[in-house]
């Protein structure tokens, strides 16, 4: 029995027949290959491994397959350490894609969220299906399922599930990685959240997602060199601007090299900054060794999703988008600061 009807996909997949056709490339067994984008993060992550162990309970070959490395703090999560990583194993990777006669698009809508691994997908003849919740997806799958008011892809996977009539597979590993997808991606329920998204942490739960504990592992796993990290990002790195409600945070490569940043190590700092009262938007900039990366988070209805694809060749959503530059630290920061003054007057939204 389907849990729930409370919403028809938004893009394309429109009808059961659709819903069906899909349906009928799962009936039998075949090599089955799940994509999601480089630098994962929870959702990337936690859509894939649940979308995975669906699969895998179909008889299905399945290999995930990311860019580059997890963060580290989603270690506890079963099944992480097989996911082929292309920077680590670019033979494996392209082996699997060769192989493969479905291949699934978690959370990215561009064959450029996967850099070098999207080169290999031009020249595949497997169906494709993506499932997504960012806005303006490109035609780069068969089928298309995109959702913008998703509060997350692990969301959707559930609900991609669920219209397939198959609820009663998810099980509390499936549930706790979908789990991990939402909270992440909500920020523990601050952002992009619905009535739906509660719907299905609630079925979640019966299933036997602890949820408590699992908030607990991700949230509350920081060694030492990570708050002192957050303690030089606030005391010496942070800059408020409270006549205009913003604030930011920036990282050096010296800031990388003496504190001996590694991938996940930056996780939420940008939150903090939304913490104090009287700011609606934030900014995270850190200096890459090739390329400015931005972060940026607001409250409301200021859409940081329009900022960070008009000045910063990103994307992402109203409340939490990011994006790069190539050029210099300074360059960024001062574009920043030149743009602060119109964000709460929604000049640019």
């Amino acid at each position: 029995m389907k849990i729930s009807n409370y919403l028809s996909f938004s893009h394309l997949i429109t009808s059961m027949t659709e819903i069906q056709q899909i349906k009928a490339l799962l009936s039998s067994p075949k090599d089955v290959v799940i994509l999601s984008h480089r630098n994962p993060d929870g959702d990337a992550i936690g859509s894939s491994l649940a979308l995975g162990y669906f699969l895998k309970k179909l008889m299905h070959s399945v290999t995930i397959v990311f860019p580059s490395e997890c963060p580290p703090m989603f270690d506890f999560l079963e099944g992480i350490n097989d996911i082929i990583i292309y920077d680590l194993d670019q033979l494996a990777a392209k082996n699997a894609i060769t192989k493969s006669k479905l291949i699934f698009f978690l959370d990215f809508n561009s064959l450029e969220r996967i850099d070098r691994v999207g080169e290999m997908i031009h020249s595949s003849d497997s169906d494709k299906i993506m499932i997504d919740h960012h806005i303006d997806p490109e035609p780069i799958a068969d089928f298309i399922i995109s959702d913008t008011e998703a509060s997350s892809t692990s969301e959707m996977v559930f609900k991609f599930i669920d219209d397939l009539g198959w609820t009663n597979k998810i099980d509390s590993r499936i549930g706790t990685s979908i789990f991990t997808g939402i909270i992440t991606d909500t920020g523990s329920f601050k952002y992009n959240t619905r009535s739906y998204t509660y719907t299905v942490c609630s079925a979640l739960k019966e299933k036997g997602v602890d949820d408590y504990s699992l908030q607990d592992r991700i949230f509350n796993a920081l060694n030492e060199k990570h708050l002192r990290l957050l303690g030089h990002c606030l005391a010496n790195r942070m800059e408020v601007n409270l006549e205009h409600g913003a604030a930011m945070i920036y990282l050096t490569k010296v800031d990388y090299k003496d504190f001996g940043i590694s991938r996940g190590d930056t996780e939420g700092i940008v939150n903090y900054m939304l913490m104090i009262k009287g700011i609606e938007v934030a900014a995270f900039i850190t200096e890459q060794p090739s390329i400015i990366k931005i972060s940026l988070r607001s409250k409301g209805d200021i859409n940081v999703q329009t900022l960070a694809s008009t000045l910063f060749n990103g994307g992402g959503h109203r409340n939490a988008s990011g994006g790069s530059y190539n050029g210099k630290l300074e360059d960024v920061i001062q574009k920043w600061k030149d743009v602060v003054p119109s964000i709460i007057t929604k000049e640019i939204v």
